[in-house]
Formats: C-alpha cells, structure tokens, sequence
C-alpha cells in the first residue's frame, strides 16, 4: 500500500537506463564542433543500483525480475530481505515471503516495516492473534503508521472484537483520512485490507466516515454494506453514527432506494 516515494522525473530516468528501453534520441549533429559544443556540461548518468532496478521492475508488477534485481544487492540488508518478501508476497507464495520477513527482522529486530508484513502473512492463515501482537510490536517500534492500525484492525474484525476494531480504524484514520483510499500494492510496507465479513466491515467503515464529517465517503461505504447483506439494515437511520446525516438528501435517498443485496 505504500509508495516507494519516486519523483516522476527519477522514474523516468530510471526507466530509460534499464536495458532494453528505447530512449527518444535528438537529431544528430553534422557539426562536430557543435557536437562537442553540446555536450559541455552536461551531467553523467548516474547508474542504478541493483534496488532501484528491482523497485522498478516492482512498480512494472515484473516480481521475479525485482527478485532477482534485490538479491544482486547486499545480502545482509534487512531492507532487501523485507522487499524480497513484498515481492513472493506478490506472487503469493506465502511461505517464501514469510522466511525473507523473518530474516529481514532477524537482521534489524526493530525493523518495524518487516514486523508488520510478516503479521500479514498469520493474517491470511486466520491466526489473528498472533497477527495482532506482532502489529503491536511493529508499532512499537514503528511511527505509529496509519496502515498499521489498520491492519491491526482487521484482525480485531477477524476476531469479532468490534470494539478494538473500531478504535484502531479509528485511529488510522486520524493519522491519515485517506488509509482505506490507497490501492497501492506493492512497496515497504504491506496493508492488509481483505475481511470475511465484508457488509459489516463497510457499516463500520461508513460509521467511523460519518463521525469524521466525511459524508461522501460515509454514504459509499454504506451503499456497499447494503449492497453486501447487511444486518439490521432497519435500524440504521437510528444509528447513532448517522445523526448528522439524516437530512443528507444522498442519505435520504440512499435509504429509499434500499439497496437489495447483490
């Protein structure tokens, strides 16, 4: 979910000094002294590093190509370690992804970053407890990421624990509004976003929306709850959560139309 942080402009440098990539050339130069002339000054390119050739192939979603990128780089580098499993993550071999985490947090024990992407890994295998305590230990050596938060509150869900649930959403959405927006895949840090109870996840999601003032947003996420199958979708115009959007007219309508389940 987290971008590596390219500037356009180094992103296309980049791209144009991979091996193979055509690079529009100007006009040639009849004159050898304006050849010359032309080339004065100018700045010598500055060759790629082994992990910027494997974040790019990450960003072109060309995963065994960033492996094998990654591990031309130094090999006891938790950095490298933890992109190598993002990039097995990617191609879904779970357990593959799981040993580059573990050996990225062997390398740096306070590797927050690695910490919460191997407890995405116990996410996927339902084993939320565990899950939840290494977000927890992320965490505590992290900067107290939104995405984390987030994905701790996933597991509370899987849990069935609402009430810790709501509070890590949350506070992801305090430290950043827009956690649950990102559609990023890829990069050093792995959000977990897949819940089974997809109708409830969105009547939470819209609640916590609604209490932010983001109406818009509240109003999708429940369109999506009703869409899903929700429960008691009866009393939701008495939820609490809605009170500031009952005279909404997007809201009125909303409840109107009474979206049957897809």
């Amino acid at each position: 979910m987290i971008s590596f942080g390219w500037r356009p402009s180094c992103l296309f440098l980049s791209l144009c000094l991979l091996p193979g990539i055509a690079v529009p050339q100007q006009n040639s130069l009849s004159n050898d002294h304006l050849r010359a002339s032309a080339n004065v000054g100018a700045t010598p390119a500055v060759p790629l590093s082994p992990e910027m050739r494997g974040d790019i192939y990450m960003a072109r979603k060309m995963y065994r190509e960033a492996i094998d990128m990654y591990r031309q780089g130094p090999p006891d580098s938790p950095v490298l370690a933890n992109k190598i499993g993002i990039a097995f993550h990617q191609l879904l071999l779970l357990n593959i992804a799981k040993k580059n985490y573990e050996r990225a947090i062997k390398l740096d024990p306070k590797y927050s970053e690695a910490i919460n992407n191997l407890g995405t890994i116990y996410y996927s295998d339902k084993n939320y407890k565990h899950a939840i305590s290494l977000y927890k230990r992320a965490l505590k050596y992290g900067t107290g990421t939104a995405s984390i938060y987030a994905n701790m509150g996933a597991a509370y869900f899987g849990r069935k624990d609402y009430k810790n649930a709501t509070l890590c959403y949350e506070h992801a959405l305090q430290l950043d509004p827009d956690v649950f927006e990102h559609h990023s895949s890829f990069g050093t840090l792995m959000q977990e976003r897949t819940v089974e109870e997809r109708a409830m996840f969105h009547l939470y999601l819209a609640k916590m929306y609604a209490k932010s003032g983001a109406k818009d947003r509240a109003i999708i996420c429940l369109r999506k709850a009703l869409e899903e199958g929700v429960k008691d979708r009866k009393k939701i115009p008495d939820m609490p959560e809605f009170v500031t959007l009952k005279n909404d007219p997007a809201f009125k309508q909303l409840l109107a139309e009474n979206p049957k389940p897809l």
